[in-house]
């Protein structure tokens, strides 16, 4: 391959939005809207519905096109690892968190990672997502070169459920 030139994404390209092939549309929008909360924005007919939060055309796209009533992807292959869903506040985490304790819906791990703190479960079909909130940038930990100095510490869920509480 011939070298290309250099490039850097502009600092305001974000990621849009993810689309998951899904067994069952319904049993996912039960998840993704019924359970975490998400809109369905439009449907198209019984085989793909499109999901946002505040209003966003969708920031989840479902579909049963090439995956309908199949199994779930093995966890040893290539793939997506997960979907990582960005709440705006701590308290907004805790209050999903406290959500899904309600639902008896268990979560797959918790970490604190030094710029965030997640939360991390399956979906019913075994895709996994993170449901997280960035701690504000200057509090980010970084190493003696200034670069992050990010980590996967135990994430103290006590301690985020008592935000619920102010």
């Amino acid at each position: 391959m011939d070298k290309i030139p250099e490039y850097s994404a502009p600092p305001q390209t974000k990621i849009g939005h993810v689309h998951l092939k899904v067994a069952d549309l319904q049993r996912a929008l039960a998840f993704y809207c019924g359970l975490l909360g998400f809109e369905v924005t439009t449907t198209y007919g019984d085989q793909a519905a499109f999901i946002s939060a505040g209003g966003y055309h969708h920031h989840i796209g479902l579909n049963t096109w090439y995956s309908k009533n199949g199994p779930p992807a093995p966890k040893n292959t290539t793939g997506l690892f997960h979907t990582a869903i960005l709440y705006p506040t701590r308290k907004d985490l805790a209050t999903i968190l406290n959500r899904l304790l309600e639902a008896k819906y268990d979560l797959t791990g918790a970490a604190d990672h030094g710029v965030s703190e997640a939360l991390y479960l399956d979906d019913p079909d075994g895709n996994g997502v993170e449901l997280y909130w960035d701690r504000p940038k200057a509090d980010w930990p970084q190493k003696e070169d200034g670069s992050l100095e990010m980590y996967t510490r135990p994430l103290d869920l006590n301690n985020l459920l008592e935000e619920l509480k102010s």
